[in-house]
């Protein structure tokens, strides 16, 4: 018996490690989704926030490149070059193809070259600018603006999505569930009428037609499950797990929502997309701003410190041990004053482009206003009807319920037609549907309300509470 001891202990660890094994293998259930977790993941995962929020780094990184013009600016050059010394008199217009020669005329036609060398340092500064570069400044902080304001209405149209998405996705669990039901009911009917018909009770047209009749609930319990599967694949998607399975809660989804508090901000100039379009006419009048702030001279103070070496010398001879490094050296401070005064074209052009702009931009603003103010109209008349049809469904529902186990006794007892208890499981089957949908459409109302007044905090309130 001692003996066995070491090996019933071997036996039980390798019990013990199969059975750990064969639970590290099984897969674990995903944790089912909830409305909140969905608009929360949507507004980690979805690319599109990212890339808005790229776009806001981008034109905040820009601001720190318009404050450099306020900076000196330094220019450092060396130059080492093998030419020949040859320089005439005479004129040359600016130009960037021909070299410039410094020097006396040497009258000769020598192709004798000789070495040369230059290096030096520029400061430049623009002490007075008469406002150009900060009105730069103002326009790279608009942009920045603008592209903050995008970010709110990228993430407010994610999470709606989201939210909606996952809405339909309940929506159609819901009519699956109704559907499959009448399935049901179907079968044991027609399993019942073809007992009539095998015992001669009933004509065999009565089961045709409720074969037809269960067929075609087949057929619209496919399509049902069909519309399921393909919510689900738009809620992946919308949270930014395209192709991922998911399973869903839908919690408080399924009661009829609390009346939730009075909206006590009522200023559609705050909602998201109209602080958008705010952004976008800023950018326009920093823009005009900035071409106000052109039309000036441009000041410069410039100091250099610079140093040249060749090997031509005054008499015509070469030195070919000079010109490797620069030796004479000078030095030069000095302020310029340049004006262009055909300018004024251009700007004035320009100035009349942005004012059309900003006249397009205003009027979007105006549809921007007008739309937002029919969304939320709307969205009250929707919630107004979803809660009054709410609280008809279970009517309707226990009346067509009623209805179909009457006309199904009435038909047991040859008192009615297979075709009005086909018509009653119909009614039945939409009062079903219509039933576990009216809730739903509560809180669709409730979500569109939300989008419409710009915030969806209120309804994920409403759906906790």
């Amino acid at each position: 018996m001692k003996g066995n001891v070491p090996s019933r202990a071997l036996l039980r660890l390798l019990w013990l490690f199969s059975v750990t094994c064969l639970w590290a293998q099984e897969p674990q259930k995903a944790t089912p989704v909830k409305l909140e977790m969905a608009v929360e993941t949507a507004l980690q995962n979805y690319p599109v926030i990212r890339a808005a929020q790229s776009q806001a780094a981008s034109a905040e990184a820009n601001i720190d490149l318009a404050r450099t013009a306020l900076q000196p600016k330094v220019d450092f050059l060396w130059q080492q070059n093998l030419a020949s010394r040859n320089n005439v008199f005479g004129l040359l217009l600016p130009q960037s193809t021909i070299p410039g020669i410094s020097g006396p005329v040497l009258g000769t036609a020598s192709f004798a070259s000789a070495f040369g060398s230059a290096t030096g340092i520029l400061l430049s500064w623009e002490p007075l600018d008469f406002g150009q570069r900060q009105a730069n400044i103002d326009l790279a902080r608009s942009v920045n603006a603008q592209a903050q304001a995008q970010i709110v209405v990228t993430r407010l149209d994610v999470a709606t999505t989201a939210a909606d998405a996952f809405l339909a996705v309940i929506a159609r669990e819901q009519a699956v569930r109704a559907v499959q039901a009448n399935v049901e009911r179907m079968e044991i009917f027609s399993n019942a009428v073809h007992v009539l018909v095998e015992n001669q009770l009933r004509p065999g047209a009565d089961a045709s037609r409720t074969e037809a009749e269960l067929i075609a609930a087949r057929n619209q319990l496919i399509q049902a499950q069909q519309n399921a599967a393909l919510a689900r694949a738009t809620l992946a998607e919308a949270i930014g797990q395209a192709g991922a399975t998911l399973d869903v809660d839908a919690g408080n989804l399924l009661e009829l929502p609390p009346d939730p508090p009075p909206v006590t901000n009522t200023d559609v100039t705050r909602h998201p997309f109209l602080l958008a379009q705010q952004a976008n006419l800023d950018v326009i009048l920093a823009r005009r701003h900035v071409l106000d702030r052109s039309y000036y001279p441009k000041l410069n103070w410039q100091t250099a410190l610079f140093a040249r070496g060749t090997g031509a010398l005054l008499d015509t001879q070469i030195k070919y041990t000079r010109g490797f490094y620069p030796d004479t050296a000078n030095w030069a401070t000095g302020i310029s004053l340049t004006f262009s005064p055909t300018d004024i074209f251009a700007l004035r052009a320009k100035k009349r482009a942005e004012a059309f702009s900003y006249n397009a931009e205003q009027a979007r603003y105006d549809q921007t206003s007008q739309r937002l103010k029919a969304e939320d109209a709307r969205a009250k008349v929707m919630l107004d009807a979803a809660r009054k049809l709410a609280t008809n469904a279970p009517l309707q529902l226990k009346a067509a319920q009623e209805t179909e186990l009457r006309i199904r006794a009435r038909y047991q007892a040859e008192l009615a037609t297979v075709t009005e208890v086909a018509e009653a499981q119909r009614l039945f089957a939409q009062a079903e549907v219509e039933n576990a949908l009216a809730k739903l459409s509560v809180w669709r109302a409730l979500l569109a309300q939300a989008k419409a007044n710009g915030d969806l905090q209120p309804f994920l309130n409403l759906l906790r509470r």
